[in-house]
C-alpha cells in the first residue's frame, strides 16, 4: 500500500561501464522524475577501484535522496524498472561484477527492514567508503537506523581509494 506520508529515502547509484559518469547523471535524471517522489539533493560523483572481481573499471558512485510517498517495495521496484532501462542485466551468481548502472535502496527514514530481496538499512554500508562519504557530503547529521550516525561510520572508512570527480 502506498505510504500517504513523505519518507526521506537515500539511493545509492554506481556505474562502470558504458560511460559510468554520465550513467550517473542519466540516473539521478531518472529519479527526479519518479512518481510520487520529490528528489532533494545529489552528491558530487566519486571514482573508486571496484569492491568485486579483479580487471574491471573503476566505478562512479554518488548517492541521492530523495522524500517519497512510495512504500519499500514500490520504490525498490522503481529503481530497478531504471536500472533495466539503462541495460542492466542481473547475472544469477555474479557479485560485485562490471555493471551499466546500479541502484541501491540506503535508507528509507528509521525504518529497518528485513524481508526477502529487501534488506534496509543496505547490507554493507558501514564498510562502504563510496557510500558513506558521499553520502557525508550531503547529510552529514544522518542517523543509520540501526548503525549508527553517519558521521561515525565515515570516519571510520577513510578515503582509501575514493577520488571526487571535479
Amino acid at each position: 500500500m502506498p505510504s500517504q506520508r513523505w519518507v526521506a529515502a537515500w539511493i545509492g547509484i554506481g556505474s562502470n561501464l558504458q560511460d559510468p559518469p554520465a550513467q550517473v547523471s542519466r540516473a539521478i535524471a531518472a529519479l527526479r522524475r519518479l512518481p510520487r517522489t520529490r528528489f532533494g539533493r545529489a552528491s558530487s560523483l566519486y571514482w573508486n577501484p571496484p569492491m568485486g572481481p579483479p580487471g574491471q573499471p573503476d566505478y562512479v558512485n554518488a548517492v541521492a535522496g530523495l522524500l517519497t510517498r512510495l512504500d519499500a517495495r514500490e520504490l525498490l521496484a522503481a529503481l530497478q524498472a531504471i536500472e533495466r532501462a539503462a541495460g542492466r542485466e542481473r547475472a544469477a551468481g555474479l557479485r560485485w561484477g562490471p555493471r551499466v548502472l546500479d541502484l541501491d535502496l540506503l535508507s528509507y527514514g528509521p525504518r529497518r527492514i528485513a524481508e526477502p530481496g529487501l534488506r534496509v538499512p543496505h547490507p554493507g554500508i558501514a564498510e562502504r567508503n563510496f557510500v558513506l562519504l558521499p553520502l557525508l557530503e550531503v547529510a552529514p547529521e544522518l542517523l543509520i537506523p540501526g548503525l549508527a550516525p553517519l558521521a561515525r561510520l565515515a570516519a571510520a572508512v577513510g578515503q582509501n581509494g575514493l577520488r571526487r570527480l571535479d
